[in-house]
């Protein structure tokens, strides 16, 4: 029986590419136990196997169970494709240990198809512009300079500093706007619960006793009430509203209006510009010092601030920039940067070391980001506690007040 007939189903097939004795181009199709088989075979046959992949059957497809790659896997595998080239390893070789050594099925078989896309004669930045949601727009354009400068290895060292950094401040914003959101949740839960279950209980009480309640537990007992027989109104209210500010935010105008109102609130707002300043600078000096024209820089960063006001800023300096101005004054025009950035910026055009001051003023609002959410913190944390102990405490010295009211009765007499 000849075991390499296709289509007998006793072993999987094999798709092969390879190259000739005479450098020809050759692919094919072969049945055998594994892929190491039909290399051994092509071997005998004079032909050098490039790829050899297992055909995939028709049919049925398994969805993937995890479509999705976190920073840190990025940085990890930034950080050992940088020592891979650096080591003077090939591109395609450093792809296929990657690949091969990805937990991620995922990210495994987007490596895997970045790998292709370059066997096939695609520069590795055009590879990876294939997949935006794993790679950005900052990446592609800083591998794509890399590339053209043969510094690809020192570019993707950068790019994991940048990454690292860059995800350092976005977890110290987040941190300092998740606390107290999730104080208010569960005081909101806490309030919803005593309201619907643990007053009702305590009113059916209060009927025995007779007489009249205080003022303050009058009004527990009246808010119960009317949340019992509004319940499923003000759960769709809820509802309603979560929905209207997801589609308000999600608009091109609502997201405008939120990230203006935001960038200027009272407490939230001085944290979140420094960590804009502090996201602009080391991105724009990352592309600047990586070899990449500033208006393309600036069109990158503009893109990825994360903030309307601060990318229509950078466009508008962008703007400004291509009619021949310097970078300072229109900075300082759009009144979002603090002044003493514009002015670091102006120094470093004037002496031609604008990416060092960029990445300079970045380390400075780098901590000043950690300083900012830490005062944010200890300004916020007895805040929560206030309002904890005024809603939930009030409601609570409001339902004993009868008790206490009854205690002092009974010991009068």
């Amino acid at each position: 029986m000849n075991v390499n007939k296709k289509g007998t189903g006793f072993m999987p097939t094999f798709v092969w590419e390879g190259t000739d004795a005479a450098g020809q181009k050759k692919k094919g199709e072969m049945e055998a136990k594994s892929a190491e088989d039909v290399q051994m075979r092509l071997r005998h046959m004079k032909i050098e196997a490039a790829t050899v992949k297992k055909k995939a059957l028709p049919g049925f497809k398994m969805p993937d169970l995890f479509s999705g790659v976190s920073v840190k896997e990025l940085v990890i595998f930034t950080r050992q494709f940088a020592t891979m080239i650096d080591a003077g390893l090939p591109l395609v070789q450093c792809l296929e240990i990657l690949g091969s050594q990805n937990p991620n099925p995922f990210f495994k078989k987007t490596i895997y198809a970045i790998k292709g896309d370059v066997e096939s004669g695609s520069t590795f930045a055009d590879a990876l512009k294939k997949h935006p949601k794993i790679f950005d727009a900052l990446f592609v354009n800083l591998v794509a300079a890399g590339e053209i400068g043969g510094v690809l290895d020192t570019i993707l060292n950068r790019l994991a500093i940048f990454i690292e950094k860059n995800l350092k401040v976005i977890k110290k914003v987040k941190g300092a706007m998740v606390y107290p959101a999730i104080i208010l949740s569960v005081v909101a839960l806490s309030t919803i619960v005593m309201l619907v279950w643990v007053v009702p209980t305590f009113q059916k009480m209060f009927e025995n006793f007779g007489g009249e309640l205080p003022a303050a537990t009058q009004f527990v007992v009246n808010l119960s009430g009317f949340f019992q027989r509004n319940f499923h109104y003000i759960i769709g209210g809820i509802i309603a509203f979560i929905w209207g500010a997801r589609a308000f935010y999600k608009s091109t105008w609502g997201r405008a209006i939120w990230d203006r109102t935001m960038i200027k609130a009272p407490l939230f707002g001085p944290v979140i510009q420094k960590a804009a300043v502090a996201k602009f600078t080391r991105t724009l000096g990352t592309m600047i010092s990586s070899g990449v024209p500033l208006l393309d820089a600036l069109d990158i960063v503009a893109k990825a601030a994360g903030n309307k006001t601060v990318e229509e800023s950078i466009y508008y300096v962008r703007e400004k920039i291509s009619e021949g101005r310097n970078m300072a004054e229109p900075l300082i025009e759009a009144k979002v940067f603090p002044s003493m950035v514009c002015q670091m910026i102006a120094v470093g055009e004037a002496v031609g070391a604008l990416d060092v001051m960029l990445n300079k003023i970045a380390d400075f609002y780098e901590e000043e980001v950690d300083e900012a959410v830490t005062a944010l913190t200890t300004m916020i944390e007895p805040a929560m506690m206030l309002i904890v102990a005024v809603i939930l405490g009030g409601m609570l010295i409001a339902m004993y007040m009868p008790i206490f009211s009854l205690a002092g009765n009974v010991k009068t007499n």
